[in-house]
């Protein structure tokens, strides 16, 4: 994959081939969490959105394996479940009728839960799947493999253009921004940020254009990444 490519690519697959091993534990784990926050109206059971949770939860902070061993599985028996469910429902056998998503979309969303919460790590494998998953369950209709691909770019920034940050951009002003933007998922301030990095003598034109830019943002950003000295 060319530099090119990477930045006008409209389907996640080849991206996720080009990264194979190459990405962080943490940073693999909150790509897959932004996935499945993308279909969280279709993930409707609550095992499935623990997982999501503890799973965002253990890529900063130290979460028991076997609490989100226990996640990831109660998140599979959702699989299940709706597997089950959906097989009822085809002979008329399931009264509720299936979820306002449909059983299919459902289904995926609870796939890509039991993945996102894997221990000891989210694998590359692991990862691709939850793209499968999270595309599958979003509506036929809708056109997300860009977005998806503009997630992976917004937390791995351009592997064929790193950018080289400098310590003396890091004013008290800066770090908090970031702070605040990364614990309350704040994106909207990135500009603010932006301005406050450019205060501090930050020119460079990749790092301004990110904050200044459309989006997605989530965390895991590559620039709030930077700021914070996360990896």
């Amino acid at each position: 994959m060319t530099e090119a490519e990477w930045l006008s690519e409209r389907y996640p697959g080849p991206m996720l081939t080009r990264l194979k091993s190459r990405v962080s534990a943490r940073k693999a784990r909150l790509l897959a969490v932004a996935c499945c926050r993308r279909v969280w109206d279709v993930m409707i059971d609550d095992r499935c959105r623990r997982a999501v949770e503890l799973a965002e939860r253990s890529a900063d902070e130290l979460v028991d394996e076997s609490v989100l061993d226990r996640a990831s599985g109660e998140a599979g028996e959702a699989y299940e479940e709706c597997l089950d469910h959906w097989e009822m429902d085809q002979v008329g056998a399931w009264p509720e009728g299936p979820p306002r998503f449909g059983w299919e979309a459902h289904e995926y969303a609870c796939s890509a839960a039991s993945y996102v919460s894997n221990t000891p790590r989210v694998r590359d494998e692991d990862l691709i799947q939850v793209f499968k998953d999270t595309l599958r369950s979003a509506p036929a209709e809708s056109d997300e493999g860009p977005h998806y691909c503009n997630l992976i770019r917004d937390v791995l920034g351009n592997p064929f253009h790193p950018v080289a940050f400098n310590r003396t951009w890091l004013t008290s002003t800066v770090v908090s921004l970031a702070e605040g933007i990364y614990a309350d998922r704040a994106f909207d301030r990135l500009p603010i940020l932006a301005d406050a990095l450019q205060d501090a003598g930050c020119e460079n034109e990749d790092i301004l254009a990110h904050c200044r830019g459309d989006g997605p943002h989530v965390r895991g950003c590559w620039v709030v990444d930077l700021v914070l000295g996360k990896s």
